[in-house]
């Protein structure tokens, strides 16, 4: 048998959760395979770019260290065979201990808690030690190469493999491709380009979209008012690096927690569509040991109808899930604040539309206190449709808002919260599903899904360690953050930018304005010079759709099959080019780590791709010529 070669462009957790599988399947799949794996990334392998080691001490995770995991065990439903190693947690006070205390994290008589939010150059640390644990472990004959650059092309050769060109110029011919960038750079948007040429032309500073540690922050002068929108953990990440990061420091806790400025920070007026920040992460656990089971939302029951109609077919089911998950929890767990049986109340959910009059009412009898209700309007826009005489009202009521949700989250008499938490996962999974399986249309899935949707299961589920919100206010009470309100809009004046909310009488005006969130996903105008490339020419699908609500003509993520294939602009499949990670619609788990016991979808996903991979690659080394045939005829 000839030897293989596979070429992975990326190097961060999504590609070594790939590479584990390759090496845990070699001996099954392709026994006796002689492999070369060519990886190639600029950064450090195991973290790539944004669990890059060099990156401020200051910015934390937002999953607890113990709900962190890179491993396959034995909860995940996969073909291969299980490959257990360490939480992140485990690690920390075991194999990474040491490394740890060298590197002045923690001490040796005071290791990091299990129920810490680690810095994330922690976690670039035991990313890090499990690419190397890989390594060793790799099967007689499989080797792997990283080479330290980047990849500027990758074309289609006569012979049906693929061929990688290097930064330098030099090839990596393959047999299989595995692009595995993670989260990809993208150019300004058109809008941003004209903020940008605006503020450039008046002296103005704007600092648009990114990823907050990548920012050029230095033009944001101490004491001066800074426009911001965004309140999610972009944000976070903003106040920390402005804040501590310019010296500033904490004593205190709980309400008593005090900053102290350093003099050094700008002032922040900070708004957002929500006018409020990220829910906080749960400080609590009610014994959950797996994935949850979800009663409405499920794929072989969804309508045979080709095409699902988001607003038919799926958001119904999937606010009748929550809604199921919300009560199921409150009946079985304190049933003390309930009346009637959950029968009644679950038949009222299984059959009235979610949010109707009958329903509602039938809320009211079972469920008295109307803290246990679930009102998902409310909830995703607490400040929707209110007014405030003025800025200082709203922002003792934004303050009020961000109190009692650090109290509530951290309160398990309130577990039905958990009980949503821990259910958004398998929604998110099974709405990933159908994406992939191409059963959402373009239009809905890059509005719906990969926006809206994402949109408010990151504002619900994957918000700031609640000291960070604490932090916040803290930042407020020293005059060092402000609140703007929800809808705000900015719009550029002949001296500055100029902040509204509809809901505050008074603008706010400054000289410095910081998109402080992420690009929205548009693989039309990605940097990568290999994925630009690729759907320059239709190797890879970026249709475009219009946002219903501005008309303006969008793009979202890369898609790809079932098997993880490329989809090309014509519907076709590339057999030997393959797409995983956060730039994927569909590519669940994106991030590449996941909670332990709870049957990670992205490590279900990285044993199926590399286990396809490994048969692909076992008939290359014995039949080329059987490859380029298919090559040439592909579906």
């Amino acid at each position: 048998m000839s030897a293989a070669s596979l070429v992975v462009v990326g190097g961060g957790p999504r590609a070594l959760g790939v590479l584990m599988r390759l090496a845990a399947n070699a001996a099954e799949v392709a026994p006796g395979l002689g492999l070369r794996v060519h990886v190639v990334d600029p950064h450090p392998p195991g973290g790539g770019r944004i669990w890059r080691h060099a990156q401020s001490r200051l910015l934390w995770m937002n999953s607890l260290a113990e709900d962190v995991t890179i491993f396959t065990d034995a909860s995940v439903t996969c073909d291969g065979p299980v490959d257990d190693g360490p939480s992140l947690a485990e690690w920390a006070v075991g194999e990474g201990r040491e490394t740890l205390h060298q590197n002045g994290w923690f001490d040796r008589e005071q290791p990091m808690r299990s129920t810490e939010f680690a810095p994330r150059a922690v976690q670039a640390d035991y990313l890090g030690w499990a690419w190397r644990r890989t390594l060793d472990r790799l099967p007689e004959g499989v080797e792997v190469v990283h080479h330290a650059t980047s990849a500027v092309a990758l074309d289609d050769l006569d012979d049906g493999r693929q061929r990688v060109t290097l930064a330098d110029g030099s090839p990596l011919d393959a047999d299989a491709v595995v692009l595995a960038q993670g989260y990809l750079a993208q150019r300004p948007s058109p809008t941003e380009r004209v903020w940008q040429a605006a503020a450039d032309g008046r002296g103005l500073t704007y600092v648009p979209t990114g990823h907050t540690a990548d920012l050029d922050l230095s033009e944001l002068r101490p004491g001066e008012p800074v426009l911001v929108r965004g309140m999610g953990l972009a944000f976070v990440d903003l106040f920390v690096l402005l804040g501590e990061g310019r010296g500033g420091r904490f004593t205190g806790t709980g309400d008593d927690l005090t900053y102290h400025p350093s003099g050094r920070e700008p002032v922040l007026h900070v708004g957002s569509t929500r006018g409020v920040p990220y829910r906080a992460k749960l400080g609590y656990d009610v014994g959950a040991q797996g994935p949850v089971a979800l009663h409405h939302l499920r794929v072989d029951a969804l309508p045979d109808v080709g095409t699902l109609d988001w607003d038919e077919h799926l958001r119904p089911l999937v606010e009748r899930e929550i809604t199921d998950l919300h009560y199921r929890r409150l009946f079985a767990a304190h049933p003390e604040r309930t009346r009637g049986t959950w029968r009644d109340l679950e038949r009222a959910i299984a059959t009235e539309p979610p949010g109707s009059p009958t329903l509602l009412a039938a809320v009211e009898r079972q469920v008295p206190d109307p803290a246990d209700r679930l009102d998902l309007r409310l909830l995703d826009r607490p400040l929707a449709g209110r007014a405030w005489d003025s800025g200082e009202a709203l922002e003792a009521d934004v303050v009020a808002h961000v109190r009692a949700d650090i109290a509530r989250r951290a309160d398990a008499s309130r577990s039905s919260d958990r009980a949503v938490f821990d259910g958004l996962l398998s929604i998110y999974a099974v709405l990933a599903t159908l994406a992939r399986q191409g059963r959402i249309s373009s239009a809905d899935r890059v509005i719906r899904f990969e926006r809206e949707f994402h949109g408010f299961f990151s504002y619900l589920a994957s918000g700031p360690p609640p000291r960070r919100l604490a932090e916040l206010l803290a930042l407020h009470r020293a005059g060092v953050v402000r609140f703007l309100g929800p809808d705000v809009e900015v719009e550029l004046a002949e001296r500055g930018f100029v902040a509204r909310s509809p809901a505050v009488p008074a603008p706010v005006r400054a000289r410095a304005l910081v998109e402080a969130r992420l690009p929205r996903p548009d693989v039309t105008r990605v940097t990568d010079p290999v994925v630009r490339r690729l759907v320059a020419s239709g190797e890879l699908r970026a249709e475009g759709v219009h946002d219903p609500t501005t008309g303006r003509l969008v793009a979202g993520q890369l898609t790809s099959d079932e098997e993880c294939r490329a989809v090309r602009a014509d519907g076709s499949a590339h057999p030997d080019r393959f797409l995983v990670g956060p730039a994927v619609s569909g590519s669940v788990g994106s991030g590449g780590f996941v909670r332990p016991g709870f049957d990670g979808p992205a490590l279900r996903q990285n044993d199926r791709l590399a286990r396809h991979l490994l048969g692909r690659l076992a008939r290359a080394g014995e039949d080329t010529t059987t490859l380029t045939k298919e090559h040439r005829h592909a579906s």
